[in-house]
Order: C-alpha cells, then structure tokens, then sequence
C-alpha cells in the first residue's frame, strides 16, 4: 500500500473517530443507529440522559419499547421504519416512555441509511421537547383567553347598546300594562291577554338581564339577603318549573348567614340551575336543592361563604363538555329548547356577587351545581317585596330624555300621590331646579347632552346635599362607576319596585 493509500485511510480512519466521538458526546439528542428490523445498534449520552438507558441496558433491544402501549398496539413503530424506507424521511412529535415509566413529549427524525443501494439501517433523532411544547400550549391558552376575553368584551358592547333601548321599550309596555289592568277591570278575555303580554314582558326583561349579567355589565342593587327565606319565596315558582315527573327536596341548613346579592339575579340564578337541573332529566327525577354554611381552614369567624347547590339525579355532564357549559349560547338543548344563557347568568353572576361556581358530575349519576357567596355580616333587610307605598306627597323632577319612558315614569309616579316635573336632559334639570319646590330628582342616567344622570347626581350632590337623588337604567357603562353612591332602579321596574327604592332614599 502506498504512503498516499495509507495516508488517506488513517484520515478516513481519524475522520470516523470524530465523529464517533461527536455523536457520543452530544448530551441534547439522542442520536443512534437501528437494523433494518428496528433493533439499537448503537447509543450516545444524549440517548441515555433523555431516555434513562445505559448503552449495555439498550442496545439489541428494538426501538419500539420507547413507544406508548396504545402506539405499539397501533403499529407505529413498523409504520415509521416504512414510510422512513419509502418516502427517505420520517418526521414526527408525540409521547415516548423513558425507563423509569414517565412521558416525554419527543420530536423524532428517521432516515434510512443505504451502502451500495441495499438498506444496511436507519438513523435515527430524538429530542425531549416536552417544555417547548408547554410553553407553546401555555401560549395558545393565553391567546384563547385573550380571544375570550375580546369576545366577552364585545358581547357586552353590543348586549349593552341594544339593552339600554330594549329596557325603555319594556318600561313602556311594563307602565302602560299597570294602567290597562285597572281600565279593563274584570273582563276576563282583556285579563288573559294582558297577563300573556306580562309574561312576555318578563321574558324580554330576563333575556336581556341573564345576557348583561353574564358579560358583568349589569348595573345590579346588592343588598345584605336572607338565604333560606329567598329560596322559600321561590318554591312556588320551582315546582311550577319542574312539571309532575320531578321531585323537589330541600335540605337548607338552621342558622344560614345572609349574603350581600342582588335578589333578581340570585332568584334567577336559582331558577336557572333548578331548570338546567329539569332538563339533563329527560324522565323525571329528584332535584335537591340545599344551602349551608361554609368555612375554611385559617378563615375568621366573620369569613366564610353561603354554599347553595342544586343536584339531580340526570344523566350527567361529558367530560368534554363540561368545560363549555358556562359559554353563552352553547347549550345541548334541541333548537327553540333553551337559549344557552342560564347558565352563563349564573357564572356571571356569582362572580359578580364576589363568589364562584363549582361543578361535580358523573354521567349516568347526575351532576351538581354549587354557588358559593361570600358571607354578609348583619342581619338581612326584612321588607314586602310587593308593598306598594301610596299617599306619597312632595314634588319629583323627572329627568328622562324619551318622552314614552317619560310618559310612562309620570303616570307611575303620580299614582303614588307625587307631582311630576318633566325634563330630557341634566341642563334643563339644573335650570328647573334653580325654580325651587323640588323634594326628589328621578333621573335616567343615559342622556343626550354633555352632562348624563350620573354627573348631575354628583353635582347635585356638592351643591345640595340634603336632596334625595334615585337614578335609574335599563344599561349604562357609568352606571358601574356609580359604587354605591346612589341608589340605581333597574329598567324595567314596576310600580311596587319604584315605590319601594323612594321609600328607602334618604332624607
């Protein structure tokens, strides 16, 4: 053999070794040869600290047992090795198995390996991207809830632009309906239909509530509730609800604290789950619906939450649905059957009331609901949620810009015995208030001007502080500013209700 012969086959020689070496040395792949079967022919650093293998534990063994049971059952193992033969390059990312059991999610290259055109093996890499992959799910999680969020956001807009002008077309049908009933006396076709248009009223009103609710835009009146009492009010109402093949059972612990809600939306809460509950029942059943006091580890004495749940022995909630059933609008329900906002009310709701909602199911066994309010310290305001205070006396400056709500506010409020002064907007009250003889201000808080109801409460409130001020609104974003310093009366209200907020405004 010549000097050059030899020289080029120490090189050759050198060259192997380095990259042996290279391939050894590498700590972040696993980097290793398989026959054409699939058996390990070799093994580098990278492979055993990804895999847990030392190169004696590994090679000889075939590749496969890296493999998930439900992937080898499958037949992927063989299925790579074929289309890495057949299409000269395999790619992939999934689950592999280390020696010790755990999971790694693993990104794999294969590439068939040929000496004078016969396959003699395949290469093969391996990378443990198990936190890449985190971090890039944790990503599309955040940008989901983002999406969500942006989506919430604009569902509150748009609910919240239509609610203002949708509650002033109910306040006029809700107002005018007071008068008829005592116009058309006891005729008792004229009764039917006006109590049909009642119902469809209230309807209307909850839809647009249950939506405001939802996206935490509702402008809602907390005040401290009894619990037990609120869930007896609405027994009726339930078991109305549920139909004969349901089986109402109540389990409301002695000595419930009360919880600072607003009384709308936790009755409508309650109803919504008691439904919710009714329909995952398609033949009958038992809904128990039960409250009791709820204290952590560590908490004070004063601290605590109200659990109220709803169970039923329904067919239960999918694991894959579960995550979804507080969406607005999904619902399970066939077309016409639901409107996909019940549940969402309650979410926003709780939430809103400073609480959660916690939810267990087992399909075949039926689920439970459970809202958890904080708990109120102090005793609950008792009061007649129907009394109506006539005989009022005094003077009440209307400041309402649509002259139908308008119409309608004066009609309620003269029927309680006060003289109605009318205006559409903040400048024209100021101006009439300059008049004197103004014992109450009503104002709307939606207005056209540059001033709206809430800015004039506020300026009323430097410049006459002795003067009891009640807003109201169907919606208004300046509403949520309010934070209690007014009282608001939520559109549509009827007359027991507007009697009820001036009884309470102070003097």
């Amino acid at each position: 053999m010549s000097k050059k012969d030899q020289q080029r086959q120490r090189d050759l020689l050198e060259s192997e070794r380095n990259f042996r070496l290279l391939v050894e040395g590498v700590a972040d792949y696993a980097l290793y040869m398989l026959d054409p079967t699939g058996v390990i022919t070799s093994w580098n650093i990278g492979g055993e600290r990804i895999k847990g293998y030392a190169p004696t534990e590994i090679i000889g063994q075939h590749f496969s047992r890296f493999y998930t049971d439900v992937d080898r059952a499958n037949g992927k193992p063989a299925r790579a090795l074929r289309i890495a033969r057949e299409q000269g390059r395999y790619e992939d990312e999934g689950w592999r198995v280390r020696k010790d059991g755990t999971f790694f999610w693993a990104s794999v290259v294969i590439d068939p390996i040929y000496e004078d055109g016969r396959l003699v093996g395949f290469a093969k890499i391996t990378r443990d991207i198990t936190e890449r992959r985190d971090a890039q799910l944790k990503l599309e999680q955040m940008h989901k809830q983002l999406a969500e969020s942006q989506k919430l956001d604009a569902l509150g807009q748009l609910t919240g632009g239509v609610a203002h002008d949708f509650n002033n077309l109910l306040m006029i049908i809700s107002g005018s309906l007071h008068t008829l009933k005592k116009v058309v006396g006891d005729d008792a076709k004229c009764q039917r239909a006006l109590s049909a248009i009642e119902a469809a009223t209230k309807r209307g009103a909850s839809l647009t509530s249950q939506l405001l609710t939802f996206a935490r835009r509702q402008s809602v009146n907390p005040q401290a509730v009894d619990v037990a009492e609120r869930i007896d009010a609405v027994r009726e109402v339930l078991d109305a609800a549920v139909g004969s093949a349901v089986t109402l059972r109540f389990d409301v612990g002695p000595g419930i604290w009360p919880v600072m809600v607003d009384v709308t939306e936790f009755e409508t809460a309650l109803v919504n789950l008691v439904i919710n509950a009714r329909d995952a029942m398609a033949g009958g059943g038992v809904i128990t619906i039960s409250a009791h006091n709820e204290t952590s580890a560590g908490e004070a004495d004063t601290s605590g939450h109200v659990a109220i749940s709803v169970k039923d022995t329904g067919s239960g909630i999918a694991p894959d649905v579960l995550g979804k059933i507080f969406d607005p609008f999904f619902t399970t329900k066939p077309i016409g059957k639901g409107t996909g906002l019940g549940l969402s009310q309650v979410h926003g709701f709780a939430h809103q009331a400073g609480g959660t909602v916690k939810v267990t199911s087992e399909l075949g066994k039926g689920s439970r609901m459970t809202m958890l309010l904080p708990r109120k310290n102090g005793p609950p305001a008792a009061e007649d949620v129907n009394a109506v205070e006539t005989g009022g006396s005094g003077t009440v400056l209307l400041v309402e810009d649509n002259p139908d709500v308008a119409a309608v506010s004066t009609g309620l409020l003269e029927q309680l015995g006060y003289t109605v002064r009318r205006v559409a907007n903040a400048e024209a009250a100021l101006r009439e208030l300059e008049l004197d003889g103004i014992d109450l201000v009503f104002s709307d808080i939606v207005m056209p001007g540059k001033m709206d109801g809430l800015g004039l409460a506020r300026h009323l409130k430097a410049v006459r502080p002795r003067l009891p001020i009640l807003l109201t609104s169907g919606y208004s974003d300046a509403a949520l500013n309010v934070r209690g310093d007014f009282p608001i009366l939520r559109k549509p209200y009827e007359i027991h209700e507007l009697s009820q907020a001036i009884a309470k405004l102070p003097r």
